[in-house]
């Protein structure tokens, strides 16, 4: 008798805990997560901000990069003139030219390396704007979708939840 109540009660228990491993899993079923997936870094090379931003860059530095094409350009002028000439002018007329080239050379350098820094530092300022925005368009659409999730960096991303070219529509919207 005492080990057929035994049996009943592991049966009852084993029911109540299927229904309960039951009914758990339909509440899951019913809050699925929503999970997204954006890739930032198309969203930057292929967004119209992104675009007009390296348009504005280009233009911004178009005169500093003439300045140091015209002076590469008056070294080189320079150099051919000596080498045309060294024959016939005096040893301290070839150094004061030969100085001046170099002095020049140098000039092309510091430029360069300064405008480059100023450059990237232009470029990085543009490009957290642009992050911004987009950052901004990702967390819309995900209250607009009741997205739980979205993520930038994956391993694999199935196209279903890829939400990258709806990012760059409303993007380009704007």
């Amino acid at each position: 008798m005492i080990l057929r109540t035994i049996k009943i009660a592991t049966l009852s228990l084993l029911f109540v805990t299927s229904g309960q491993s039951l009914l758990q899993s339909s509440h899951a079923d019913q809050q699925q997560l929503k999970i997204g997936f954006v890739n930032p870094v198309k969203l930057l090379e292929l967004s119209p901000q992104g675009e007009k931003a390296l348009r504005l860059l280009e233009e911004e530095f178009r005169p500093r990069d003439q300045e140091l094409i015209d002076l590469r350009e008056k070294a080189l002028a320079l150099e051919v003139d000596l080498d045309k000439n060294r024959l016939v002018l005096q040893a301290s007329e070839i150094k004061k030219k030969q100085r001046a080239i170099d002095s020049i050379r140098r000039k092309v350098k510091r430029d360069q390396q300064e405008a480059r820094e100023d450059y990237n530092i232009r470029r990085n300022e543009e490009l957290a704007k642009l992050q911004r925005l987009v950052r901004e368009m990702i967390v819309t659409i995900a209250n607009e979708e009741g997205f739980d999730l979205i993520v930038e960096q994956a391993v694999y991303v199935n196209n279903r939840i890829d939400l990258t070219e709806r990012v760059l529509q409303r993007l380009q919207k704007e």
